[in-house]
């Protein structure tokens, strides 16, 4: 008989997570609702820990620093645990790649059928999968996250629209 996977404790998971405006900046109305959406998804559903800290739920604090994404990660009472410097440089050509899909597939939901629209989507589900592995492997040994928090962290990501 297979045992059951190890229950996951409630502490291990996300509460908060905040943008640095001063880094990231403020986008345009479409973007902003991209990335409050992306926040409230986010929040909804994780699998957030830190290895050898048993402590949670945690607040994120994300932000840009010479081209580099800041995981500034505090506790429940907003005192710093971790700060991780992750380089967006492994990101950048899944990055376009997806950009580029995704404005395929909306311009594809105008005019094309059903199975060239399903075809398209199933290309920006695989890059966005694919940017999901990268991320749980960039994190690991720093940060643990499940696939799904990797899919939806990347999806944040995507909606900073980074600058610089």
């Amino acid at each position: 008989m297979a045992d059951a996977p190890p229950a996951r404790s409630p502490a291990r998971r996300l509460m908060a997570v905040t943008l640095d405006e001063v880094s990231i900046g403020r986008g345009m109305p479409e973007q902003e609702h991209e990335r409050a959406v992306a926040i409230y998804d986010l929040i909804e559903s994780n699998s957030f820990g830190l290895p050898g800290h048993e402590g949670g739920p945690y607040a994120l604090h994300l932000s840009l620093t010479a081209n580099k994404l800041s995981f500034d990660v505090r506790d429940s009472a907003g005192s710093p645990l971790i700060t991780h410097i992750l380089s967006l440089a492994p990101f950048r050509s899944v990055v376009k790649d997806y950009f580029l899909v995704c404005e395929s597939y909306y311009a594809a939901i105008r005019t094309a059928s059903a199975a060239q629209i399903e075809a398209i989507d199933m290309g920006r589900r695989g890059l966005h999968n694919e940017a999901a592995n990268i991320l749980v492997e960039r994190l690991a040994g720093k940060i643990e996250i499940d696939f799904d928090t990797a899919r939806r962290l990347f999806t944040l990501i995507t909606a900073l629209h980074w600058k610089g």
